[in-house]
């Protein structure tokens, strides 16, 4: 027999929402969708509707998007006149009020991209790859007034790929959020949804990206640098400055035999060698293959290409 379904209110603003809401949809009684307004962004500063937004109004879904849930009156008494049995949040990018999560029947769940309690915060995805972890997961929280520090419900682990970026882990977990969500409903229908409090001694932080994480550390190992590339994919991207210029890196892995006494020679950030594969470039260990980048105003190119219009050679520095 399949699971009851529940009254729920949906809060949830990027990408990595909208498969959580669509299971939502799917399987329960999705009476209310919350995200957070639409927000100016681009050159132009139009207006641009969050992707959690834009799924509620395809699936005709009555959406709120207040700019403040603290002392908001009006939007505490919306949810109880609704009679949610539970709600949802996942990505929703805003701490909630005491007051708000005494409303729903079993309180709030929030979907975690991270095994809880390491990767507390706004940004688990990003962080664990730039850390280098091989595994992550997601987990169901019960949501308090700290920063993802109540209970776990469920938990579901997964390997990180070596390929895996921030966009194509995002992604994924996603999927694996909303897939576990609807388990963690169907045992909190029934009344055998775990609660496990965190340890907190073994808590880490995620903090949001800044444009600063994007700079390449040359000083660091190679192995690092091109974690933390795959960390910043999605937003802000690597870069490194060369004659005063940002240059985005768009592709990056890292160099391949290349001789210990070569590598102990370079300073980090030097250029060891130019070919059609790319620019290899010396780090605290090792080094890593530059292989495409997109310098200011232009469209994204072979690394040598660009190497080659600026005189860039082997010895060269960059910042």
């Amino acid at each position: 027999m399949s699971p009851q379904p529940m009254r729920v209110a949906f809060f949830g603003s990027p990408r990595f929402a909208v498969p959580v809401l669509d299971a939502l949809v799917n399987h329960h009684d999705v009476r209310l969708v919350v995200t957070q307004p639409d927000k100016p962004a681009g050159r132009g500063m139009a207006l641009h509707t969050p992707a959690a937004a834009a799924r509620a109004r395809q699936l005709d879904l009555r959406l709120e998007q207040p700019r403040r849930l603290k002392n908001n009156q009006e939007f505490h008494e919306l949810l109880e006149e609704l009679e949610i049995d539970v709600a949802i949040t996942a990505a929703y990018g805003r701490i909630l009020p005491g007051s708000l999560l005494e409303v729903p029947r079993h309180g709030f769940l929030n979907v975690h991209a991270s095994l809880l309690p390491k990767y507390r915060g706004a940004a688990p995805v990003q962080w664990a790859l730039i850390e280098g972890e091989t595994e992550t997961g997601v987990s169901i929280m019960q949501t308090d007034v700290g920063l993802d520090t109540g209970p776990v419900r469920l938990q579901r682990r997964v390997s990180v790929a070596p390929s895996d970026d921030a966009v194509t882990l995002l992604n994924s977990l996603s999927l694996l959020g909303a897939e576990t969500l609807l388990e963690a409903l169907a045992l909190l229908g029934e009344g055998t949804l775990p609660l496990v409090p965190q340890d907190d001694s073994a808590a880490t932080l995620a903090p949001p990206l800044t444009a600063e994480d994007g700079w390449v550390r040359w000083h660091e190992s190679a192995v690092r640098v091109v974690d933390r590339h795959r960390g910043v994919a999605a937003w802000p991207g690597s870069s490194f400055e060369h004659q005063e210029q940002r240059v985005k890196v768009e592709a990056m892995s890292i160099g391949e035999n290349v001789a210990a006494e070569a590598q102990d020679d370079a300073e980090p950030g030097t250029v060891m060698e130019v070919s059609k594969a790319g620019l290899l470039v010396a780090t605290g260990r090792g080094a890593v293959l530059l292989e495409s980048v997109k310098p200011p105003g232009k469209r994204a190119m072979n690394a040598r290409d660009w190497a080659n219009g600026r005189a860039i050679k082997r010895g060269t520095r960059l910042g």
